[in-house]
């Protein structure tokens, strides 16, 4: 059975639906205008919005790969400055984050431990912290856009 897996499916699916329309409403060059000062790290919708896809793309990295390479400096503003540029670093997140789950045969396969980052956790635990990162990180961007612009967002 693949229940639990699915599940996980769902969650990063609608994560990815969710960034890509906030990614859609937030004005080009709005992204990377930060609401705070340099002591609050992240504060554009731009950076968290490549945060949250980043945790998802070094995590099934790491389940596939074994390789835990933080996204950060292919996901700097610099490279990933347009919505153009975003949406194929999205696509590029989106097929890793399939290629993983396929990768995984049935729910018994998410008690399996790997050495991820640092320490050994199960498959399960690192799919669960990894969709609570993303899911932080896309809030974040979902806040500021609402400070920036006035309008509500609603996140399905």
């Amino acid at each position: 059975m693949r229940d639990l897996i699915e599940g996980f499916g769902r969650k990063f699916d609608k994560l990815d639906l969710d960034t890509r329309t906030l990614l859609e409403l937030t004005a080009e060059a709005d992204l990377f205008t930060n609401v705070g000062t340099a002591e609050l790290p992240y504060m554009n919708v731009g950076t968290c919005l490549l945060r949250s896809a980043a945790a998802v793309e070094q995590a099934f990295g790491g389940i596939t790969t074994r390789l835990w390479d933080d996204p950060f400096e292919w996901t700097l503003p610099e490279k990933l400055s347009t919505h153009e540029l975003i949406l194929e670093y999205l696509d590029e997140v989106a097929e890793t984050r399939r290629h993983g789950l396929g990768f995984l045969a049935s729910d018994d396969d998410l008690k399996r431990e790997l050495p991820a980052p640092e320490k050994l956790t199960s498959i399960f635990s690192l799919l669960l912290e990894t969709a609570a990162t993303a899911d932080h990180y896309l809030g974040r961007a979902a806040a500021i856009y609402q400070l920036q612009s006035g309008k509500k967002i609603r996140r399905r």
